[in-house]
């Protein structure tokens, strides 16, 4: 039975890789970190063989039988696909991109991939998926990242020329191309803004009036997912990734694993009584229907869309630009637990799980201050219900 997309996205990950068949010699191959790789198994030379054909679901059902169905062709015309060398004017930037980006994302959080894979979708492929890489020029380029930037997004075309330059260099080595065209946009012809830090509250009664802002939100699923952040102000990427199965509501907390920290080391989230009960509440929603805590409207199996929680402060009122942005909840915790609770900048800083070097050398503990980032974070938590009774 030739295979769909609403069984490939319910396809679970197990202890072993398996396959799932479509037609004509084309299969998935699910692994058990829940990746899904397309290949074709074929025969030439009385031999049987087998070719990848990338990633469901960067390379579509349709795309990939599309491919299927020229591998077959080739094989037709007495040419082996796998030992067919392609002309560097044959090289479509998509294949390209898509192809570094599956060798880049093995050592990327995985929030950080699919941010990545979702600017490489929205604002590189719509202009330069379908054009040969050899073709693109560096006015290409700028005319796109220019738009962007004129759009008030300075900092994203800041990061869409840095990937293209990456996918650039990656066909360089390959020996697919010969120069970097991205390259040649130096910072002062696409000058970004002033780098400033994340905007945040401080002040007690703008801390309140948010928190209250927060309780009144329409969407249960985005107005929980500010309060945990508020409570536990871990990277929002760390947050919208949250599973069940990574929280321990009788020993009140939340071990985040290696492969989503942006330092790769496993963290632990002390859960205070309020972040409890929020977790609490979410259960009958939730659990029984997604493995994570936050899951889309849209697909059960996946996240909250980055976007979801600046959209949300957008809408309460708030300027994420000038005001507070999600990641701004880790700037105003720091702030507040330093200067008006009195705890110390190690503590603080390991909760955040930032570097903090001891007198041994070692840069992060997980457990390190375990006891007093306990009584932090619920001391915190309560500092937030107190001021939202300020007006």
């Amino acid at each position: 039975m030739a295979l769909t997309d609403i069984k490939l996205k319910n396809a679970k990950p197990k202890d072993k890789p398996y396959k799932l068949y479509d037609e004509k010699g084309l299969y998935i191959i699910i692994t058990p970190k829940g990746s899904k790789w397309w290949r074709l198994d074929y025969s030439f030379d009385g031999k049987r063989k087998t070719i990848s054909l990338g990633t469901y679901p960067s390379v579509s059902i349709k795309e990939a039988r599309d491919k299927r169905d020229e591998m077959k062709k080739l094989v037709k015309e007495g040419i082996d696909p796998k030992t067919k060398k392609k002309k560097a004017d044959e090289h479509f930037f998509k294949d390209i991109a898509l192809e570094w980006f599956e060798i880049k994302k093995q050592t990327w959080a995985k929030g950080h991939a699919e941010t990545v894979l979702g600017r490489i979708n929205k604002y590189i492929n719509p202009f330069f998926g379908s054009r040969k890489i050899t073709e693109i020029t560096a006015p290409d380029i700028f005319n796109v990242l220019h738009s962007i930037r004129n759009k008030g997004h300075a900092e994203l075309a800041k990061r869409i020329k840095q990937v293209m330059s990456m996918i650039f260099r990656y066909a360089i080595v390959k020996g697919i191309a010969t120069v970097d065209p991205a390259a040649s946009l130096g910072r002062d012809i696409l000058p970004g803004k002033k780098v400033n830090h994340y905007p945040t509250l401080t002040d007690e009664k703008q801390i309140g009036a948010l928190m209250r802002a927060i309780d009144g939100y329409e969407t249960l699923i985005t107005r929980y997912a500010l309060k945990l952040l508020a409570l536990t102000f871990v990277r929002p990427g760390e947050l919208r990734h949250i599973e069940w199965n990574e929280i321990d509501l009788e020993e009140r907390v939340w071990k985040i694993p290696a492969e989503k920290m942006k330092m790769k080391k496993e963290h632990l989230v002390p859960l205070s009584e309020q972040a409890v009960n929020v977790l609490k509440a979410l259960e009958p929603f939730t659990k029984n229907h997604s493995r994570y805590v936050f899951p889309s409207s849209r697909d059960k199996n996946r996240p909250i869309s980055d976007m979801t929680l600046n959209a949300a402060l957008r809408r309460m009122g708030y300027n994420t630009t000038e005001d507070i942005t999600s990641h701004g909840f880790r700037a105003m915790a720091r702030t507040v637990l330093h200067e008006k609770l009195n705890y110390p900048p190690d503590v603080i800083e390991l909760q955040l799980a930032h570097a903090v070097p001891d007198r041994l050398g070692e840069a992060y503990n997980r457990t390190k201050f375990f006891e007093e980032r306990k009584k932090m974070m619920q001391d915190w938590a309560d500092y937030l219900d107190k001021v939202k009774t300020l007006i």
